[in-house]
């Protein structure tokens, strides 16, 4: 077997979508005579500075010679968007079994949880690659060589795997707007959530499997099960669709945390799973976003949940100081851009000033250290009580919603999580 991995081949002004050249190389592989057993899509580390539009790496497992498949992923650097200087394209070959640590040594998979986790640089892309015996070929600065490499290496570098069929538009259809069937999407999706999911937001209606971008796909439908991606797919009424390809994949997966013992671990860049109390109150600022403060004794961390991510602001709002709950997203400039929570422990009390027994009334502080009095009524009490709070939050994990979540961020209709879930859909 051989593999094929590709990467920087869009542009966000210009289009193209390195899923559709990955889509048209193994069509071109099977007329060529050859087979095609997979194909990968990788989402990287989405806090790099110089990602893709999705920020997604490609592989395609052939039964191609190493030869053959080199020249045809030099034929398909073609397709890539090079007219944008920010488009780099890279391809790298390699020979051997994607799960065979002899075609693929420890070194390449730790490559590839690392470009997801991390930064690369492609210097130490070429220079892996050449150690494994693999060819390369680039056009620009050939930076994608770094996300192509990740392709090759994600077999191996991980085991938690979703699917996405992703239907492609017609050449000249492409950059206007989208001919789709809201009503289609919602009964298609409807009919087999909770096996796909995030093909509607759930709440509003809205269609989050169709891009609003000039690129290629049609819409994209994302699950655990593949025959249940293709059939939503080919449920939905649209325009007329080109071509369509299933992609094994880490959507959804949360593949880029990163778990962090204490909140001075946190750096920029990388995204985390981290544990805290509220020290600081909800605060929702100018544009609609919500910041919390978490601390403890490692420190501080603010934690954001931004305008988009509409309804899941109310949960962070619902948050007190004295709560203590586990966040998981993505750090840039000192804060936490939330992409989900789950609450660990709630204050479910208070301590108020006691109110009087015999009327009612709310007593008065009797003086620094004796207690508080009524008025009216010359009760007194020794100091402040405790009082139950109604709280809008239950313990267990709490998400945005599907319009704003990112593509590799685990849904909580997933399951697999350490306390009870509370998914949007």
């Amino acid at each position: 077997m051989t593999v094929i991995g590709l990467d920087d081949t869009d542009s966000r002004e210009r289009g193209m979508c390195t899923t559709y050249v990955a889509a048209r190389l193994a069509e071109r592989i099977e007329g060529a005579g050859g087979s095609v057993e997979r194909r990968l899509l990788i989402r990287l580390n989405p806090g790099v500075e110089h990602k893709t539009r999705g920020n997604a790496a490609l592989a395609v497992h052939t039964d191609l010679n190493p030869d053959r498949a080199l020249a045809l992923g030099r034929e398909f650097l073609d397709l890539a968007e090079t007219a944008d200087p920010r488009t780099n394209p890279g391809v790298v070959v390699a020979p051997g079994d994607p799960a065979d640590p002899d075609a693929v040594p420890d070194a390449v998979a730790a490559f590839s949880r690392a470009a997801v986790r991390d930064y690369h640089a492609v210097d130490d892309a070429v220079a892996l690659a050449v150690d494994a015996g693999y060819e390369t070929a680039h056009a620009g600065n050939g930076r994608g060589r770094i996300g192509a490499l990740a392709a090759v290496g994600a077999w191996r570098a991980f085991d938690d795997w979703t699917y996405e069929c992703i239907s492609y538009r017609e050449r000249e259809r492409w950059g206007s707007g989208r001919d789709v069937v809201p009503k289609s999407v919602r009964r298609a999706a409807d009919r087999a959530y909770p096996d796909v999911w995030d093909t509607v937001d759930r709440e509003s209606g809205y269609p989050v499997c169709v891009p609003r971008t000039p690129c290629p796909i049609l819409h994209g439908i994302r699950g655990d099960d593949p025959d249940a991606v293709r059939a939503v797919a080919r449920r939905i009424e649209s325009e007329s669709v080109a071509r369509r390809a299933l992609f094994v994949t880490n959507q959804g997966t949360d593949a880029h945390l990163r778990s962090a013992t204490s909140l001075d671990a946190v750096r920029d860049g990388r995204a985390y799973r981290v544990t805290a109390d509220v020290v600081a109150a909800p605060e929702t600022r100018e544009g609609g976003h919500v910041f919390v403060g978490l601390g403890g004794d490692s420190g501080e961390l603010a934690c954001a949940a931004f305008e988009p991510t509409k309804r899941f602001r109310d949960r962070v709002r619902a948050l007190r100081v004295g709560d203590r709950v586990t966040v998981c997203g993505e750090v840039s400039d000192g804060t936490l851009k939330l992409e989900k929570f789950a609450v660990r422990e709630l204050v479910t009390t208070e301590r108020v000033t006691p109110d009087c027994p015999d009327c009612g009334r709310s007593m008065s502080s009797a003086g620094a250290g004796q207690g508080y009095r009524c008025r009216d009524c010359a009760t007194s009490a020794p100091g402040k009580v405790e009082r139950p709070i109604e709280r809008g939050l239950e313990e267990g994990w709490y998400e945005v919603p599907p319009v704003a979540r990112r593509h590799i961020a685990k849904p909580l209709v997933r399951g697999g999580f350490d306390a009870p879930t509370h998914p949007e859909g």
